[in-house]
């Protein structure tokens, strides 16, 4: 896997103090995107044990909430099973910190992929420019669902889809 950017302190993309993996790689290409510079899988940095540690160092903070995945798309299929890997060892390590996932899929895509099982938010579908919004909480377009991923897999597969309202935990 390959990214351009760790972010500390985000308070953008997730809920609380946020560190963020942006990675590299994304077949979307969504008109209007903001990071189209990570849409290329071979851009950017090779994902190292460098980049881990700085990632677990953040992590390490009590006032840090979790780690966000976005990119680029973090559900690329070049990246997926190494952002499982890496999620799985997030989620082992710190327990109480929440992960976050931005995806140009849509969850009914995604709902059965095994990373599903380490992610607490998913924030899914493509960006669509006709209907962005800068007033929206945590995503981009109006179409986007930012999804609470446990609380959607109780309720079955084929339960309505549980959005964010307050209390994901």
């Amino acid at each position: 896997m390959r990214y351009h950017n760790i972010t500390h302190d985000d308070m953008l993309n997730g809920d609380g103090l946020r560190v963020v993996l942006w990675v590299a790689g994304c077949e979307h290409c969504c008109k209007g995107c903001q990071n189209p510079q990570t849409w290329d899988p071979e851009g950017g940095l090779l994902f190292d044990e460098e980049a881990k540690q700085e990632i677990f160092e953040q992590l390490d903070k009590s006032y840090i909430s979790g780690l966000t995945f976005s990119g680029g798309d973090p559900l690329f299929p070049g990246n997926r099973r190494d952002v499982r890997t890496f999620a799985a060892e997030v989620k082992e390590r710190y327990p109480d910190k929440t992960i976050w996932l931005y995806t140009g899929y849509d969850w009914e895509e995604v709902r059965k992929d095994p990373v599903m099982e380490q992610v607490d938010v998913l924030v899914d579908g493509e960006f669509v420019e006709a209907q962005k919004d800068v007033n929206l909480l945590w995503k981009g377009s109006k179409n986007q669902r930012v999804i609470d991923v446990k609380k959607t897999r109780a309720a079955g597969e084929d339960a309505a889809v549980a959005l964010y309202c307050g209390d994901y935990k």
